[in-house]
């Protein structure tokens, strides 16, 4: 008997991935690797964002397990999505693990290390300079940093780089904080430690840091659990039923978070699984664009 949580999964999954790609109006590159590049959306007429010029800036991280086979193609109609509500959206693409199944993993495996979390530093770095020239709309004085999944994680990561351990590697932590309104992190990979005793996806958290031998000391440098307080305004979105990366772990970092002093909000959206918060076809979709909103503002 197919097992009805797996079968709604699959069926979120089918109309989130069912919307054709929406090719940017520019594209920037951030380093010489052709993933090392950040698409552009210029803001569409709408009426949550307020006027074209001067429209907050919208960073997205596409999600995926850090994983080759997904890049940021799937995630385009949730970024044009955003466009259309009057934002201005830049949309970044990293470097991902192997496109082949390695050593013991269910599949490519995830992430590399440290490329993943070098392109990330690199591209929020340059996006002010790129955004001056290919997006000239956007006010990146009003930044919102979202991201779904394991690119959730990695936009709760970025906004802790200054609270980053002194020797994390070169040119990942940042002196003083990162210049964002705040972040909107959707059914974020938040707790790596929870992640793992989870299995969330075959064990990419482990995977993102090396492996197990490396898990323990890598893990400080990378989990946004262990990156608290960040004094940046945080808001988490997960769906009650998502069985790609369970509330739990939504619910661990903002534990970790309380724990650290600081107030992490978390919406939770009943009937919502993993993928109807990138869908533009799903009311999960609207609550985020909000949610980005409340904070650009």
């Amino acid at each position: 008997m197919t097992d009805p949580a797996v079968e709604r999964d699959a069926a979120e999954a089918a109309s989130a991935f069912s919307h054709p790609p929406v090719a940017p109006d520019a594209t920037a590159a951030y380093g010489e690797h052709p993933d090392q590049v950040v698409d552009f959306y210029a803001p569409r007429d709408g009426t949550t964002a307020g006027p074209a010029h001067g429209a907050p800036l919208v960073v997205v991280l596409h999600g995926g397990a850090w994983r080759a086979p997904y890049d940021r193609q799937h995630i385009t109609p949730f970024v044009d999505f955003l466009a259309r509500r009057g934002f201005a959206v830049a949309s970044v693409e990293y470097r991902r693990g192997s496109s082949l199944p390695h050593q013991d993993a269910e599949g490519p495996v995830a992430g590399r290390w440290p490329d993943t979390f070098d392109d990330v530093a690199a591209a929020l770095d340059a996006l002010p300079r790129l955004a001056a020239s290919a997006l000239p709309q956007a006010d990146p004085r009003r930044t919102v940093l979202t991201g779904h999944s394991a690119g959730g994680h990695l936009a709760l990561w970025a906004a802790a780089r200054h609270v980053l351990p002194y020797d994390a590697p070169s040119g990942w932590r940042l002196a003083a904080p990162p210049p964002l309104r705040g972040v909107v992190a959707l059914a974020p990979i938040a707790d790596f430690t929870v992640a793992e005793e989870l299995g969330v996806c075959g064990g990419a958290s482990a995977q993102l840091l090396g492996g197990a031998e490396t898990f323990g000391e890598r893990r400080p440098y990378a989990d946004p659990a262990a990156l608290l307080p960040t004094g940046i305004a945080t808001v988490v979105v997960q769906g009650r039923t998502d069985i790609v990366v369970p509330e739990e772990v939504s619910e661990a970092y903002v534990a970790a978070a309380a724990q650290a002093g600081e107030t992490v909000g978390l919406t939770l959206l009943d009937g919502a699984g993993h993928f109807p918060l990138i869908d533009p076809a799903a009311d999960a979709c609207a609550v985020v664009a909000e949610e980005i909103a409340q904070l650009a503002w």
